[in-house]
């Protein structure tokens, strides 16, 4: 029987269609599910989920609930981390303090000042799963969905030898989406996609052995339906040839090009068609809306009129997990540490590529550089996230300042006394939760 832990189970929507995936598989379908949340009420709604999954598939496994972490990683096979620290309340000081100063944030969760700060915060608790899973199940993998993915999982991969990956699904969504615009079936679409977490680029995609991106070139050029879908991506992909992971309105703040005016943010940040534009707090907006209605929505679903779909969906976490286990083989995009991968990347930076999952664990492919425009801000990007990571791991809020003086945007909008004044405010905000900043302002 194979152990499956999930941290931050009470993440409802991941928990539901991740169970759903791993029940699909024979290896699998005697699992003991051991779900593990801080939030009692959230918990308990994951587990009647998970047995609701099992009982329409008559599936023999097992859901087990507890808080106590420890408890549940005892021998697991694998461990699933989707947790988020701190609540909404403290998570909008990261959006609203910037915008104070006038750093205009879309969704704040994986860089720039909102996600170095988000960093700060969650990295000490993922070095402490680490820390129980070395001791309670050193031989497990860990697929870690938590943003700021690179962020964490450079912090954890420096810091434990344990086998950690972090999940994307951005890079999967994006060749969908890629495919449909250029006509063809997404199953019959092959690509290398690599860089760093929701800043990864298409280096080759194919169909049947031809170049896909002519095809998608004249989409976006020439079908205002396929432009104003994703207006910021579209953009940097007719000016830099690579069409690059994640939404438009994740990567207006990831770069110079998109935020640093009004008048940009509303003729690029606004008025497009996916499913985030890049309107500000778009995502913070999402939560404090669904704070008053999800549980009503969690109940619904676990109505008995609410039929539950078993068919396996697109997320890579059961196939790697059955990989694992000694099933067929799994190529997936992982996020793992730089050594040789992408060799204009810095050494030691976490770098999302090409990864085959088998039951010895992890094996990156080596990829090369990445095409020249895509260097600039990509190695910019991984040496701030590198310079962050540092600043967590040491205590060091000079780092982190250095870390965010060097962000895209906010250079962009502010001068470097300006950032240090934001940057200051932003820690007394989080004192509380930053213990391991000593010298905080």
């Amino acid at each position: 029987m194979a152990k499956i832990v999930f941290i931050g189970a009470g993440s409802f929507g991941f928990t539901r269609t991740l169970v759903r995936d791993i029940l699909t598989f024979p290896a699998m379908r005697d699992a003991e599910l051991a779900l593990v949340d801080i939030d009692k009420e959230r918990l308990a709604f994951a587990k009647k989920a998970c047995e609701k999954i099992v009982a329409a598939g008559n599936y023999p496994a097992v859901v087990t609930a507890t808080l106590d972490r420890k408890q549940a990683l005892k021998g697991a096979d694998a461990v699933l981390v989707t947790i988020l620290c701190g609540e909404t309340s403290v998570w909008q000081h990261d959006i609203l303090i910037p915008k104070k100063y006038g750093v205009d944030t879309c969704v704040g969760d994986t860089r720039g000042p909102s996600g170095i700060f988000r960093a700060l915060r969650t990295i000490p608790t993922m070095l402490d799963i680490c820390r129980d899973m070395e001791r309670l199940c050193p031989n497990a993998i860990m697929l870690n969905y938590t943003n700021p993915m690179a962020m964490l999982c450079h912090a954890m991969q420096r810091r434990s030898s344990l086998k950690i990956s972090g999940l994307c699904h951005s890079v999967q969504g994006t060749a969908h989406m890629l495919a449909k615009w250029a006509g063809v079936a997404p199953d019959q679409v092959d690509y290398v996609c690599a860089g760093l977490n929701h800043l990864a680029w298409y280096l080759k995609i194919e169909h049947k052995g031809r170049d896909l991106y002519p095809r998608i070139r004249k989409a976006v050029m020439n079908d205002k339906r396929v432009y104003n879908e994703e207006q910021v991506r579209n953009e940097m992909f007719l000016a830099l040839g690579y069409y690059v992971t994640e939404s438009s309105g994740h990567n207006s703040e990831y770069n110079w090009w998109f935020r640093k005016r009004p008048d940009l943010i509303k003729r690029y940040c606004t008025s497009g068609t996916g499913w985030n534009p890049g309107a500000y707090a778009y995502i913070l907006d999402y939560y404090r809306q669904r704070g008053s209605t999800w549980k009503r929505e969690v109940r619904k679903w676990l109505s008995k009129e609410t039929p539950v779909d078993l068919a396996r969906g697109l997320e890579y976490a059961a196939s790697i997990i059955n990989a694992k286990l000694g099933g067929d083989l799994f190529m997936f995009n992982g996020n793992v540490p730089n050594a040789g991968l992408v060799t204009n990347l810095p050494e030691g930076a976490c770098v999302e590529v090409p990864v085959v999952a088998s039951r010895q664990g992890f094996a990156p492919m080596h990829v090369g550089p990445l095409p020249a425009p895509c260097v600039p801000l990509t190695e910019l990007t991984a040496r701030i996230e590198m310079m962050a990571v540092e600043g967590a791991l040491s205590g060091d809020p000079t780092l982190v300042y250095q870390a965010i003086a060097h962000d895209p945007l906010t250079a962009a909008v502010l001068s470097l006394a300006e950032i240090r004044k934001m940057v200051n405010e932003m820690f007394r905000k989080n004192r509380a939760y930053l213990p391991q900043f000593r010298k905080i302002a």
